[in-house]
């Protein structure tokens, strides 16, 4: 059941507080909703039918006067988040800029259920040494830069499909070769477990050890010939 107005979030929100024992009013100096309850630092809630970057931008404001501010969006009948996107990666978002996020779900025939799916928090960005060295072992095991940046829809070259490349190349020169010999040929310390993976089809297992290049492989070849020519 779509809402027409941001206005509708309100009062279901409102009353949510309430029951919590706040004391609420609209509208206080340009903030959609100001909640106070007792000494407590008063919260803080921005209202829009959709997650989107405005509404980001009027939370980020709104920090300056509270560290209790929420973002609070309708939540589909389909239960999707927008642009994509997963409500994870919303909030995700919203942790990271300190910000709190609730969803306001409505129905025909029963009241509307509010959700707070993240509490405002100050955020510390927590580095991945893991993540960090798979990048860079990525991009230093690559030999040259084969993508167009902002691409989605093209085959990527990877530095697997590469190392994948190199080894359907020798195969298509010298026939069938040991894993031992593709080793040797490509400097590739992981060829065997390349073959034996077999993620693209492009190689065939003729004996034990031995492998041999796939049509799949042969059109490969063609298809990235950039990459295997350089």
């Amino acid at each position: 059941m779509a809402i027409r107005a941001e206005t509708e979030l309100y009062l279901p929100i409102k009353k949510f507080l309430e029951r919590q024992g706040y004391e609420v009013r609209g509208e206080v100096r340009h903030c959609d909703l100001v909640a106070v309850r007792g000494e407590e630092a008063p919260v803080v809630v921005e209202l829009k039918r959709t997650f989107n970057l405005p509404l980001l931008v009027q939370g980020i404001d709104r920090i300056k006067l509270s560290d209790r501010v929420y973002l609070a969006v309708e939540m589909p009948a389909t239960g999707r988040a927008v642009h994509g996107l997963s409500w994870s990666d919303l909030t995700r978002i919203c942790r990271m800029l300190g910000l709190g996020l609730m969803t306001v779900r409505f129905y025909k025939r029963k009241a509307p259920a509010v959700e707070v799916l993240c509490e405002p928090a100050p955020y510390t960005p927590r580095h991945s040494k893991k993540a960090s060295s798979l990048l860079l072992y990525e991009f230093r095991e690559r030999s040259g830069d084969y993508n167009v940046g902002g691409s989605t829809r093209s085959k990527l070259i990877t530095a697997y499909r590469e190392k994948a490349l190199q080894c359907a190349a020798a195969l298509k020169e010298h026939g069938e070769l040991s894993t031992k010999r593709l080793r040797e040929l490509t400097g590739n310390a992981r060829a065997a477990g390349l073959m034996q993976k077999n993620y693209y089809r492009w190689f065939q297992r003729v004996r034990k050890g031995v492998y041999t290049l796939t049509s799949h492989g042969e059109e490969a070849l063609k298809t990235f010939s950039h990459v295997v020519q350089q």
